[in-house]
This record gives C-alpha cells, sequence and structure tokens, in this order.
C-alpha cells in the first residue's frame, strides 16, 4: 500500500486514508479537532536530540536519515513501526509532519525508511 506524505497544516481529504501524525511534538497552532488526525505514533519520531541537531544543521539531511534509521531499530520505534505497518495493510496511510520543508522532514525519512523495508 502506497504511503502518502502531507504537512499537518494542510487540509485533509478522502483519499488520506488512515492519518498519523509522526512528530514528537504537537505541532504548532492547530487544534486536535482542526488536525483530523487519526493517530499520533510519538514513538517513531526522531529523539528530541536528533530533532534539535537536524534542525539547527538541516544541510545534514544525509547524517540526519542515518541516525533516525538508527534510532527506529530500537525496541519502543518497532513497536510504533509495527503498529504503522498493521495500519499500512488495512488501507492507505499518510503520514502528517509539521516542517515546512517537505523534501527534507522525519516523515519523508520515514517513508524512505520503510519503503526500503516493505
Amino acid at each position: 500500500m502506497p504511503i502518502g506524505l502531507k504537512r499537518v497544516y494542510e487540509p485533509a481529504a478522502p483519499d488520506d486514508g488512515t492519518r498519523i501524525l509522526v512528530d514528537r511534538l504537537w505541532p504548532r497552532g492547530v487544534s486536535k479537532a482542526k488536525a483530523n488526525i487519526d493517530l499520533w505514533l510519538k514513538d517513531i519520531s526522531p529523539s528530541d536530540d536528533l530533532r534539535k541537531r537536524f534542525h539547527a544543521r538541516p544541510e545534514s539531511w544525509d547524517e540526519f536519515r542515518a541516525a533516525y534509521a538508527a534510532e527506529l531499530k530500537g525496541e519502543t520505534a518497532q513497536v510504533a513501526a509495527a503498529e504503522l505497518r498493521a495500519l499500512m495493510r488495512e488501507g492507505p496511510v499518510t503520514l502528517l509532519y509539521a516542517a515546512k520543508d517537505e523534501r527534507h522532514n522525519n516523515a519523508a525519512a520515514l517513508k524512505e525508511w520503510l519503503d526500503q523495508r516493505d
């Protein structure tokens, strides 16, 4: 099943399927009602330390992806990944993120990681 990516600030669409927020922090200025989020998978998001390092150095995209992939091997992240994969088998899934950069964000890195394993 294909995985969609969308900024959480964009309106929900019928073809989004299950909408999953994959950020560790709740997005600023978005009410829970307006976000139309089905699941918030904080445990699959990058650690606070990794998130802060990447935001300080956005040019370190390759380093971020490698460090995030290493974090995704952890037990908590693996449980969250199993939950995500189960939802993907049920139908369309859209990973939601708050970052402004649509190509370089944790949801894009997560999608790439999932695509390489499924």
